[in-house]
């Protein structure tokens, strides 16, 4: 999911897996770390699909 949210300078986006909530929040799993976002700074969320597969990384052969 995407969560865009305000911050001090503007605003930014949390995109990961949505992992809790409570009355006043919720928290975004995202690739680096759980963020913890209050929903009254919260200015619109949705689901988006999951990411890609990782793609296999293509080594050459030495002979």
């Amino acid at each position: 999911m995407v969560v865009r949210y305000r911050i001090e300078d503007g605003l930014t986006d949390a995109l990961g897996y949505l992992v809790g909530t409570t009355e006043g929040s919720c928290t975004v799993r995202t690739r680096t770390s759980d963020v913890d976002i209050p929903l009254a700074m919260v200015i619109a969320a949705k689901e988006v699909p999951p990411p890609p597969p990782r793609r296999q990384s293509v080594r050459a052969s030495s002979d």
